[in-house]
């Protein structure tokens, strides 16, 4: 071995320790990667028992589009909510739509039921490898909103949250109903309840998701109107959209100009913006395939499944207690 190269080896051995501590330093100096995020508490509920719930299409055909998952609300299911409306009006303009059913019709413990909805969430992501748009009525952003504060893993895994008559920020007509024993979700939607308390505690639209939240001053149940705007979300009163319009809480499955501007809000970055609809937007009565006689029929439907869940639903005589993942 001549000089030159003895002289380049010790350099080289020398030289060793710098660069690994370089090395070391750049490593945990470096931004976490999606896969680093903290993950959220185990689910509770068998997996089985949440992968039952959720109806996905057999095989994803729209690589090109994100693909949708549907969360009813109260006293509903996944069918009577999406499967005469919004499903096929998404699947004929290109959606893969996937739906979960909430246990209970929706009227145990939100922090329950929203477990389907992280898991749901995380089966679509992993089948796709794509990020998924998750779209709730009523109950149903309850559940979505507490998926992506407790789980917030998820948030890198969702583009849209369109939350549709949202009653985040609770129902009087709750307090009302559970002046005597109600059921768990009601107690836990009425105003001052500890899961709201938990659910708006600190930030209302964590992480990159879009959150879009749409809401009617003609709703009859979400009220106060001011609880369903998220601080740091896009809020859009359907009256903004086209005054005069009347959009009660279940026709919102049916409305025209509604489902454009969720369809705005899959379609483009970002959230839904009223100034990119059509003109002419405020013409359409209902979502395209919807027949008047079907969004009747499927009001009356919701009507008598709240009145029953209402009177024969498992009651409490309180909310149910924090988990406690929530527990500040």
């Amino acid at each position: 071995m001549n000089i030159r190269s003895k002289t380049s080896r010790r350099w080289r051995l020398s030289a060793l320790p710098a660069v690994l501590a370089g090395v070391v330093a750049a490593a945990l100096l470096a931004p976490a990667s999606p896969a680093a995020a903290v993950a959220g508490p185990a689910l509770e509920t068998p997996i089985a028992t949440l992968d039952a719930a959720l109806n996905c299409p057999s095989s994803f055909q729209h690589p090109d589009r994100e693909p949708v998952l549907l969360v009813h609300g109260t006293s509903s299911t996944a069918d009577e909510t999406w499967g005469w409306g919004y499903a096929p009006a998404l699947r004929a303009d290109g959606y893969d739509v996937c739906a979960v059913t909430l246990p209970n019709r929706a009227m145990g413990d939100i922090q329950v039921s929203s477990e389907y909805v992280v898991r749901a969430i995380e089966k679509i992501n992993a089948t796709t490898g794509r990020k998924v748009d998750v779209i709730g009525h009523s109950q149903g952003p309850m559940q979505i909103r507490w998926a992506l504060k407790w789980w917030p893993e998820l948030q890198s895994k969702v583009d849209d949250a369109v939350l549709i008559a949202n009653p985040g920020h609770g129902l009087g007509g709750g307090n009302l109903l559970c002046v005597a024993p109600c059921a768990p979700a009601m107690h836990q939607f009425s105003v001052g309840s500890d899961f709201l308390a938990a659910l708006n505690q600190g930030d209302e639209t964590p992480g990159p998701v879009s959150y879009t939240s749409l809401y009617s001053f003609s709703d009859e149940a979400i009220l106060p109107h001011a609880t369903s705007p998220l601080s740091g979300g896009t809020n859009i009163s359907m009256q903004s959209v086209c005054p005069g319009r009347v959009v009660a809480h279940f026709s919102f499955l049916y409305d025209a100009v509604g489902y454009k501007l969720v369809l705005d809000a899959l379609s483009h970055p970002g959230t839904a913006s009223p100034s990119r609809l059509p003109f002419g937007k405020c013409i359409d009565v209902n979502l395209p395939g919807v027949l008047p006689s079907e969004a009747v029929a499927a009001t009356a439907v919701a009507t008598a499944n709240l009145s029953a869940e209402v009177l024969n639903a498992t009651k409490t005589q309180n909310e149910p207690p924090l988990r406690a993942y929530a527990q500040s």
